[in-house]
């Protein structure tokens, strides 16, 4: 892991504020897609919804330090594109410089706190289309939580289709995540199933004045050809909290990135806190699976064990 000077990162917190705004108009900005039209993002939004866990190491994203750490090392390694991070973690990251040359995607909605009896109502609490376009960001991603017996869910939909339509009339890159959610024994659970997915593909690409700029983000599962049939629109796949071994993990994200409109991953955890805690292999095979093109072929043939 790098060493951080985060003492300074305090400092300049503390005594600069302004430093973040100059940092990101000083910020070396790229075009969204490259030559081969595929995208790896790391994901860092997950401590503003209250969720730290990963897999069993229930506080594992508590440390910030430890998670800013992790973060640097994960944007150096060749092949990954950018970072998708809610206001503290991206300002931290533009007060380090290390995001020249890389995509940034603001993190919209954050409000929908993990096990909360409010966890559907996703307020945007985090950035908003104005922002994202002052700071010269590419993009605004959101949560989309359908949850057809919640009362809230229509003004999540709406507070949703506002920021596609904000964030389209700028120009800029909507990032929408859907998911059809319901209550299990008090908990709000994600409905996994084909067509779940699909139909939440449905609702969420009807959002917003214009979809032009609309990508999706959404999990692998069985059966994902039928999901990809559903929509046109560019779609990243996400990578969620791990819970299988990470060769089956590549192995299944391998075969989805083969379908057409898939153009990449947004991943966090999975390669943030591996198993093995070698955020550099993990991330090395991401980018293998996700621009294979530029792989030497070692890390690839890792994939598959």
């Amino acid at each position: 892991m790098p060493e951080l000077d985060l003492d300074r990162l305090r400092e300049l917190r503390a005594r600069e504020p302004d430093a973040i705004a100059a940092a990101a108009a000083a910020r070396r900005r790229r075009p969204l897609l490259r030559g081969d039209g595929r995208l790896l993002l790391i994901a860092a939004d997950h401590p503003a919804r209250g969720v730290l866990g990963v897999g069993s190491r229930a506080m594992a994203m508590a440390d910030r330090g430890e998670l800013l750490r992790r973060l640097v090392t994960a944007l150096e390694r060749p092949g990954v594109d950018g970072v998708l991070g809610t206001p503290d973690v991206i300002d931290d990251l533009l007060l380090l410089g290390v995001l020249d040359d890389k995509v940034v995607i603001g993190s919209m909605n954050r409000g929908g706190l993990q096990g909360a009896r409010f966890e559907i109502d996703d307020r945007f609490t985090g950035y908003d289309a104005a922002t994202i376009a002052t700071m010269g960001f590419e993009g605004g991603k959101m949560l989309c939580r359908i949850d057809l017996d919640d009362h809230a869910t229509p003004a999540t939909l709406a507070a949703c289709a506002e920021a596609v339509s904000s964030l389209a009339a700028r120009g800029l890159l909507a990032m929408v995540e859907p998911f059809l959610s319901r209550r299990v024994h008090g908990q709000l659970r994600n409905d996994l199933s084909a067509d779940a997915v699909v139909r939440a593909v449905a609702i969420a690409s009807g959002l917003g004045a214009s979809s032009a700029r609309t990508w999706l983000k959404l999990p692998v599962v069985d059966d994902m050809e039928r999901v990809m049939a559903a929509t046109t629109l560019p779609t990243l796949l996400l990578g969620g909290d791990p819970t299988t071994a990470p060769e089956q993990t590549y192995a299944r994200w391998d075969k989805a990135l083969a379908l057409p409109g898939v153009r990449g991953l947004v991943v966090g955890r999975a390669l943030l806190y591996p198993p093995d805690d070698d955020v550099a292999a993990a991330v090395d095979v991401a980018a293998a699976l996700t621009h294979p093109e530029a792989d030497d072929g070692g890390r690839l043939d890792a994939a598959h064990g």
